[in-house]
């Protein structure tokens, strides 16, 4: 059923409610001139094709398109700066980018057209939160290389709505805006939404304009969604995008999708699979793997994006049509595997924002100080109140982890907080001073 009774106005009605098979007939033709643009560009991705006996779109469909070769992080890490470009310089209209794990830079060339669908499904997305001609959009996502300012103004502005540009940082200045200028639509990371939140409440503001916020660029989970709605007294959701396929918009959830994103499938085909490269199931965790169907500067065919996440149908009887992808259960690169037990740090902030005696800033420290016996240490900010829940949060973990964590409960302002950029949620430890104030031993 739709969530809450509650129906919102499509954006683009021929695109979000047609007809599923509709949709179908008009991926496989987009998957299919994808190919011929591919080949005709040669390198890399016609070489595979080639290779797997593609030499035509003719030869692909959808129902094969799991045979397919696919394309990873390391590709483009090997053909850095120019990654795997099928179009001339002069059709580039700018670049975005992001480091990349371990720092390593990936970079994305966008033309005009990518620019234009990009602000396509960054409309939609804000109007699935409820966006309107009539909003002013709080935009607190970092503006430059990384795509979320940027992917937020785009569709404000396509969507006829006011941007208000302010970036990241400058929290006193947020404060200021929200209270002199009363927008209905916050965008940013949950983890600054947070850090927002709790300087409005310090400076005694209630953010009574606030409607709704998409929050994104981080892992998060319902529990942490919780806090932010408290906080801050709208309705968060969640926005997910990659610079690698277009930045936010590649899939967003809507106030009627029952806590699931809708997939802008018509410009992004996704799938789910396992560590094998073997399709899974809807309902399974598995990695997410894009297919970038209409974009022409950087277009990857099959892109293992790292994300894990479930994939489900449209919401019986809503009218949005599209496929929906679970929040992210975490990434390929960063489940830990301790004492043969396969964990990912969103697991934990589940349990821990479960516990009201407790605050959301948190960090998982996997400690590697003694190589041959990792350990999983937790530390996290009480949030008030003499007794420490250190015990039942040690019982808590173990029950849904099935192992034993080390918990400390650290004195508040502890845990770095994070005003610009994503926040730090999980770190190693090798050696030297612990990485937070209180977790030695």
């Amino acid at each position: 059923m739709v969530a809450d009774a509650l129906v919102v106005p499509l954006v683009e009605p021929d695109a979000e409610g047609v007809d599923p098979a509709r949709r179908r007939e008009l991926q496989e033709q987009r998957l299919r001139a994808l190919v011929e643009r591919l080949l005709a560009a040669g390198g890399l991705q016609a070489d595979r094709l080639a290779d797997a006996g593609v030499r035509a779109g003719a030869d692909v469909s959808l129902d094969d398109i799991h045979r397919l070769p696919m394309v990873t992080k390391r590709d483009l890490w090997d053909h850095y700066p120019d990654g795997l470009r099928a179009v001339e310089p002069e059709d580039v209209v700018c670049i975005h980018g992001s480091s990349g794990t371990g720092g390593r830079p990936t970079l994305v060339p966008y033309t005009a057209a990518d620019i234009d669908v990009w602000a396509q499904v960054m409309a939609r997305a804000l109007g699935g939160a409820g966006a309107t001609r009539r909003s002013l959009i709080h935009n607190a996502y970092g503006y430059g290389l990384f795509t979320g300012g940027l992917g937020v103004h785009h569709g404000g502005m396509r969507l006829g709505a006011t941007v208000l540009p302010l970036s990241g940082g400058m929290t006193d200045r947020q404060v200021r805006m929200i209270v002199d200028l009363k927008p209905d639509i916050l965008t940013c990371t949950p983890s600054y939404a947070i850090f927002l939140g709790e300087a409005l409440a310090a400076a005694g503001v209630e953010p009574v304009s606030l409607r709704a916020g998409l929050f994104g660029a981080e892992p998060w989970t319902h529990e942490m969604r919780t806090q932010v709605e408290r906080l801050l007294g709208l309705r968060a959701l969640d926005i997910y995008g990659l610079s690698e396929v277009i930045g936010p918009g590649v899939a967003a959830e809507s106030l009627d999708s029952d806590g699931m994103l809708n997939v802008a499938e018509d410009h992004f085909f996704v799938e789910a699979v396992d560590s094998d490269g073997r399709p899974v199931p809807d309902g399974t965790a598995g990695e997410l793997v894009f297919t970038t169907l209409t974009k022409t500067g950087m277009p990857l065919l099959r892109y293992r994006s790292g994300d894990v996440a479930t994939l489900a149908g449209p919401v019986p009887g809503a009218p949005r049509t599209l496929r929906r992808m679970s929040k992210l259960l975490g990434r390929t690169d960063d489940m830990l595997v301790v004492r043969g037990v396969n964990v990912y740090p969103t697991e934990i902030e589940a349990v821990l924002l479960a516990d009201d005696r407790v605050s959301p800033h948190y960090l998982v420290v996997e400690d590697r100080r003694a190589a041959a016996r990792p350990e999983l240490l937790v530390a996290v900010e009480q949030a008030g109140g003499a007794e420490s829940p250190a015990a039942d949060l040690v019982a808590a973990l173990r029950e849904r982890l099935g192992i034993t964590c080390v918990v400390r409960v650290v004195a508040q302002g502890s845990v770095p907080r994070t005003e610009v950029g994503k926040a730090k949620r999980f770190v190693r430890w090798s050696e030297g001073a612990p990485p937070v104030r209180g977790l030695g031993g």
